[in-house]
């Protein structure tokens, strides 16, 4: 449902937010992701410029979160590497339409209605979320067998 470099954007986030005071290195945020190096790196430049990551050079340099994760909604991480976030879910391709039209013209308004609930619902969720559910989820697969909550 989510555009690839949104989901790498998400997914980047989260593991910087694992462990917030780190700096990791593009090559090792990559691995990790198990995605290309260039392609994160763009994703990387693009969440840095939003101000959602901050970037350092060097031997100890690479990225780290520039804020805590409840202060990054959704919709702006998705803002940052998207042009338009209501678009993250697949678009259908729909007609331009005539005055004659009544049924494609309800599915449109219906379309732009789940925009807006998506971009509602993209700004109420934060990483801080996302990153207890990935911390419930790493527990649950260990081999001790954690808990899952939530």
């Amino acid at each position: 449902m989510l555009k690839r470099r949104g989901l790498q954007a998400i997914q980047a986030l989260l593991e910087l937010a694992l462990e917030p005071g780190r700096w990791r290195s593009g090559p090792d945020l990559a691995a990790s992701q198990g995605i290309p190096e260039p392609m994160l790196e763009q994703v990387l430049l693009q969440l840095r410029r939003a101000g959602l990551v901050e970037a350092r050079r060097g031997r100890h340099g690479g990225y780290r979160l520039q804020r805590s994760t409840a202060a990054i909604p959704l919709l702006e991480v998705l803002r940052a590497v998207e042009a338009d976030p209501s678009q993250q879910l697949e678009a259908t391709e729909v007609s331009q339409l005539n005055a004659e039209q009544a049924g494609e013209q309800v599915a449109l308004a219906l379309e732009r209605r789940l925009q807006l609930a998506l971009e509602r619902e993209l700004a109420r969720l934060s990483l801080e979320e996302l990153l207890y559910d990935l911390r419930s989820t790493q527990e649950c697969l260990r081999q001790e067998g954690g808990l899952m909550l939530g």
